[in-house]
Parts: structure tokens; C-alpha cells; sequence
């Protein structure tokens, strides 16, 4: 049984989706949700699936202390849900294609530091794009450029707005994030 650690910042609707698709799974858990906001909700999601949680500042995440914390907690794979920041060179190579993330966007374009939630559907509908997506991929040390494992794609209408283009994206991740950690649990 592999355990799971997912790092949030937000309002952590797919991190409750992963919680509720792990659970009863014979191949991994989900055992530990972590975010760098005190006040983010999903921590109140996890709460309530019973998943305990931690909160850390950018001294943590770069000190070292998160890493031990994950290797205490016996993680074997780390889930980026909504999570901002770079993490430092020390936790990619402690977990080496052992990190997920997934972007609101069919990468490269439209990702970097900068581009998340509706800023990126803001710009996918000013281009004039009649295409976007989700990208679920590894992490390295750059923001977005890890090996894609998988990119879905929605239409962009004429009519959309970045809330009715986001509704969209969400209902990607929920269906795909799930299934392509599962794949990466079990061929690890």
C-alpha cells in the first residue's frame, strides 16, 4: 500500500475527489494533506474525509522540515492539487517521478509561474483559442515543464467565460487526475 501526500492551497475539490477515490483502494491511500495556507478550505475537506493535515510556511518547504514530515509520515507519492509554489531542488530528488501536478492548460503553452486557475482561462479565451484542457505531468525543477502523463481537451466556445471554462477544466481533472495516479502508483 503506497501512501499519498497532497499539497493544496485552495478550495480543494480535487483533493477530496482524490481522497474519496482512494479510499478502499488496495494500491495506495491518501494518508496526509498539506498546505501553506492556514485558512484554506481544504483542509476543512480533508478534516471531514478524516485525512490529517498540516500547515507550513516557505521557510519549511525549504529548510527541509516538510521533508522530513513526508519521510515520518512514510509518503510515497506527492499530489499537487492547487499548489502555488516551486518546490526546492531537495524534495524532487527525494521523490523522483514520484510527484504529480496537474494544470488547467494543454502545456507548454499557457503555464509558468504565474498562470493558474482563471488568469489562465482568462488568456486561453483573449487568444482566441478553441481548444484548452488539463495537463497532468511530473514535477521537476521547473514550473510545468515535467514529463506530460496525460493532456485532455475541452472546446473553447465563443460564449465562454473563464467561470464557464473553468467548470469545464474541473470536470476533466476530476475524471482524469485520479486515474493517472493510480497508473503512476502501480507502475512504481
Amino acid at each position: 500500500m503506497k501512501n499519498i501526500a497532497i499539497f493544496a492551497s485552495g478550495n480543494g475539490s480535487n483533493a477530496e475527489n482524490i481522497i474519496k477515490f482512494f479510499r478502499g483502494s488496495e494500491t495506495a491511500c491518501v494518508t496526509l494533506v498539506l498546505s501553506n495556507k492556514a485558512n484554506a478550505y481544504v483542509l476543512q475537506r480533508a478534516k471531514a474525509l478524516e485525512v490529517p493535515t498540516r500547515v507550513f510556511g516557505r521557510e519549511s518547504l525549504k529548510d527541509g522540515l516538510v521533508l522530513s514530515s513526508l519521510q515520518e509520515a512514510q509518503i510515497d507519492f506527492i499530489i499537487l492539487a492547487g499548489f502555488l509554489w516551486l518546490l526546492p531542488a531537495s524534495l524532487i530528488r527525494a521523490y523522483p517521478d514520484q510527484i504529480i501536478n496537474i494544470h488547467p492548460s494543454l502545456l507548454p503553452k499557457y503555464g509558468g509561474k504565474g498562470m493558474y486557475g482563471n488568469k489562465v482561462h482568462q488568456a486561453v479565451i483573449e487568444n482566441g483559442e478553441t481548444e484548452s484542457g488539463i495537463t497532468i505531468h511530473l514535477v521537476n525543477e521547473e514550473y510545468d515543464k515535467g514529463k506530460i502523463l496525460l493532456q485532455a481537451r475541452v472546446d473553447v466556445n465563443p460564449e465562454d467565460t473563464p467561470d464557464s471554462l473553468a467548470m469545464k477544466i474541473h470536470q476533466l481533472e476530476y475524471q482524469h487526475f485520479p486515474e493517472v495516479i493510480q497508473k503512476q502508483v502501480v507502475v512504481h
